[in-house]
């Protein structure tokens, strides 16, 4: 899972506070819970129990996703994959104490579960834990195995940010953009970075790239894109971005922080 950057880019980026991996739901489940049979190995029904509980997951049905967890926490007390997506469950229903007991016991029977300990990061981010979320993303970006490492090191920038330690955020966002270029949160970061050291001709390559991967700017994307513009002297980008910013986002923060700096 990704976490929201501090410039509000889930509106265009994601939905959530963190990059969360949740639980691999990209690909399509089709198993249906007719499927399970008397002859079934434990080990098959356990798989089909946590894959069902997924796609119900998926589909925001909490109770459905929680009776095939129980199902499948009879079959296998100890499975940390049953844990983590009972947290998941729970976070999203609002029952955090919960949620933080079922990602610890994920994690006490598998210390290695980087998935788990990234969306335990994400929880905690989500609960201005930012320290603790950056030490259990220390772990997950050790993992050189771990498919979403470079999500996981743009969580890991975005702790620092929030823990105002700028230069490891840096550095953080700049190993994600190393294992995926195309990354728009670290790229827009980075830029936002850049231009507050006045380093304006680097935060402008990273700000062009982000603009090329975005399908529609946030508000945020666009009053960097002004400040940028001023910067450099280039009146035309800056009054193409202030017109999208009015006409896209008229009500955001970032339009009437715009409109008290053009008064000025």
């Amino acid at each position: 899972m990704l976490f929201t950057s501090r410039a509000n880019l889930a509106k265009t980026l994601s939905p959530v506070v963190l990059v969360v991996l949740c639980l691999g739901l990209g690909g399509c489940i089709t198993t249906t819970e007719s499927v399970f049979t008397e002859d079934a190995s434990p080990k098959k029904a356990l798989e089909k129990r946590v894959a069902l509980a997924r796609q119900y997951i998926g589909e925001g049905n909490w109770e459905a996703a929680k009776r095939n967890l129980q199902l499948a926490d009879q079959i296998d007390a100890n499975n940390p994959e049953v844990y983590e997506a009972f947290a998941l469950v729970y976070q999203s229903t609002g029952e955090y104490e919960l949620a933080e007991e079922n990602f610890r016991k994920a994690i006490s029977l598998d210390k290695n579960f980087s998935r788990c300990r990234n969306n335990y990061a994400a929880f905690l981010y989500s609960q201005q834990r930012y320290k603790e979320a950056e030490e259990q993303l220390d772990y997950v970006v050790k993992d050189t195995l771990y498919s979403g490492r470079p999500n996981a090191f743009v969580n890991l920038g975005l702790c620092r940010l929030k823990l105002f330690d700028t230069q490891g955020a840096e550095e953080a966002f700049v190993r994600a953009l190393a294992m995926d270029r195309t990354n728009p949160i670290a790229l827009y970061e980075l830029a936002r970075i850049r231009y507050e050291a006045q380093d304006y001709a680097t935060a402008t390559k990273y700000y062009d790239t982000y603009r090329t991967v975005v399908r529609k700017q946030s508000a945020a994307g666009l009053l960097l894109g002004i400040q940028l513009a001023k910067a450099d002297g280039d009146k035309d980008s800056e009054a193409s971005y202030a017109l999208a910013l009015r006409n896209l986002y008229p009500k955001s923060a970032e339009y009437q922080a715009y409109k008290r700096a053009v008064k000025q």
